[in-house]
């Protein structure tokens, strides 16, 4: 491997792992805060023992994302020191003021746990605001730097010289408020997913009827009705999504599609392997017209093809591959969670089917290898560009040789803290089964936020 290739996957490795901690991050207070609401509106104790659970938690991950998190902007500075030159000179605000945003989740999420019972009820709902906003400000901030590396503004480069710099321009990016929108909604579908993940799981272990049944069955209807939503939107914004590379980045949209030749009347392909030699998806399933409809609304919309650029150029041909898996998944997700509405809700069934909560436990897994598929995509997709037309990868990666074992010390490090994670979250909720909760909860001896403290 090249010193550039070990730097890419070294980069790439950290964030595969931060991205998990740091989208559950984003996605599990709002089902505390929906939780919450709950409690508040109907006074049933489940509700508030399943938001205090989610918050022990969100405070491992936490702990896994923060030290991740840490290590990847140390990474920034010293394996792209040329991105970074400018990144400096234009694009500072977003971390700036992220640094802001985590304070403000850290600081309330205290006061949620620590303070919930000496606190007023619609102090703790805005604590829990607060934390929710915090988390999503936090990873909007930092994606919008990768907003702006597929669509700078902002800034020039002449002679080698970065002139003309407007950080509010270069904030604003074109691309801004798309991509925004979009890890918003699929953190939201994360968080919603891996709440069904083991709502569905303690189902499957538990007797119909029963009291621990009627606490998950109640926590996966919700996660159910935010995820159904979330995913919906997702899907929405991905349409979005893709007219804006057609519009910003068209070589990552051809390459998505495996498309080689500009056309009208551009077809979808489905699945499918890209070919290079043949230039064509082969395996897939191609719906006429729809390319050209998902880009511009007109099914006679021109989308220009690979070959409209030199090779070099070209983004690597697999991202077709992640694009389907992201998509599919997606797919999927809305499926699942509108077949759990309608059983519930319409049919009036109180027992899902075993196949239906295998399908739920999966649903977890898939929901955060789709956000790895979506990330991978993005990034991929933009090669061989650091910052799209302006500073290539190779221009911006750092001249330090040697790095392949700081590489495997990394993976080495990930490991290690995945495992231990792991352990402290099956090691707690051993120790404090839902059933102990309960009783501690409708006991009269203590506290109802002092359950699990």
């Amino acid at each position: 491997m090249s010193d550039l290739v070990i730097a890419r996957s070294l980069f790439g490795t950290t964030m595969g792992f931060h991205i998990i901690h740091a989208t559950i991050g984003v996605g599990l207070p709002l089902m505390i805060l929906a939780a919450e609401l709950l409690y508040q509106k109907t006074k049933d104790i489940e509700w508030v023992v399943m938001a205090k659970r989610w918050t022990k938690a969100f405070a491992v991950l936490l702990g896994v994302g923060i030290p991740t998190g840490t290590i990847a902007g140390m990474q920034l500075s010293l394996l792209w020191p040329g991105f970074m030159e400018v990144i400096g000179r234009v694009m500072a605000l977003p971390f700036q003021i992220e640094i802001y945003a985590f304070f403000v989740e850290a600081l309330f999420m205290s006061i949620y746990v620590y303070a919930a019972e000496r606190i007023k009820p619609w102090m703790r709902i805005a604590s829990l605001v607060l934390v929710a906003l915090g988390g999503l400000a936090s990873a909007v901030l930092i994606t919008n730097v990768h907003a702006f590396q597929g669509t700078p503004a902002g800034f020039e480069i002449v002679n080698g010289e970065i002139v003309n710099v407007n950080p509010w321009e270069a904030f604003f990016n074109p691309s801004f408020f798309v991509t925004a929108t979009h890890v918003a909604v699929s953190a939201y579908v994360v968080g919603a997913f891996v709440v069904a993940m083991v709502a569905a799981y303690k189902m499957l272990r538990a007797e119909h009827g029963s009291r621990i049944y009627r606490f998950h069955q109640k926590a996966l209807t919700l996660s159910l009705v935010i995820g159904g939503i979330f995913s919906l939107l997702t899907a929405v914004n991905g349409h979005e999504s893709a007219q804006m590379l057609h519009k910003y980045q068209p070589e990552k949209l051809a390459g998505a599609e495996g498309l080689f030749e500009t056309q009208s009347y551009a077809p979808l392909a489905i699945g499918g392997v890209t070919d290079r030699e043949s230039q064509s998806v082969k395996y897939g399933i191609e719906i006429p017209w729809a390319l050209s409809f998902l880009a511009g609304n007109r099914f006679d919309t021109v989308v220009k093809g690979l070959n409209e650029w030199p090779e070099s150029e070209w983004p690597p041909l697999f991202i077709h591959t992640l694009f389907n898996g992201m998509v599919f998944i997606g797919t999927f997700l809305i499926l699942v969670a509108a077949v759990g509405i309608f059983w519930k809700r319409f049919l009036k069934k109180d027992k899902y089917p075993k196949w239906l909560l295998w399908l739920y436990v999966a649903s977890g897994p898939l929901a955060i290898l789709g956000i790895e598929f979506g990330w991978i995509f993005a990034c991929t997709g933009r090669q061989p560009w650091n910052i799209y037309r302006m500073l290539s990868t190779a221009e911006s990666v750092t001249t330090q040789t040697n790095l392949g074992p700081i590489f495997i010390s990394f993976i080495i490090v990930y490991i290690i803290l995945a495992a231990a994670a792991i352990f402290v979250l099956l090691h707690f909720f051993k120790k404090n089964p839902v059933h102990k909760d309960l009783d501690r909860a409708t006991g009269g001896n203590g506290q109802l936020f002092s359950s699990n403290t």
